[in-house]
């Protein structure tokens, strides 16, 4: 097993019309549905800003543009049972195919192949039982005007 260690994380906030971009997905040992961005885990001698945009070439299949960091946060949390520990590079970017904006939902595909959807969902959306995550992300993005 190997020693804990500090995960670094680009994620990347689509928004439109009061809405934001998210995968919704269940922790299996409190069954609680928790929501996050697109993006993933930042790879050696890899700017955060190049990773979030290979994340999503990788999770999407689709071209980013207008890239601007917004934030860091600090998540520690616990998920599947197993303690995690993140420092969460956030951007906020734009599809350069303007269509994706007018899809209820999105399909991609994780590093290992499975499927998921994002979808379109406002503030509204989020509770204590199905928070956007990682902790501190929806106080960020309120501060940024992105999310109400």
């Amino acid at each position: 097993m190997s020693a804990p260690r500090i995960r670094a994380l680009a994620l990347c906030i689509f928004h439109h019309q009061g809405k934001i971009l998210v995968n919704r997905f269940v922790d299996t040992q409190t069954l609680q549905t928790l929501h996050r961005p697109l993006g993933g885990g930042i790879e050696f001698g890899e700017r955060s800003i190049d990773a979030v945009a290979r994340e999503v070439q990788e999770e999407l299949n689709q071209v980013i543009t207008d890239i601007r960091l917004i934030g860091t946060l600090e998540s520690i949390f616990t998920y599947d049972g197993k303690p995690g520990h993140e420092i969460v590079q956030v951007y906020d970017a734009r599809f350069s195919d303007m269509s994706l904006y007018a899809e209820p939902w999105l399909i991609g595909h994780e590093s290992d192949g499975a499927a998921f959807k994002a979808m379109w969902l406002d503030g509204g959306s989020f509770t204590d039982d199905s928070p956007l995550v990682p902790e501190g992300l929806f106080d960020l993005l309120k501060a940024a005007s992105l999310l109400q």
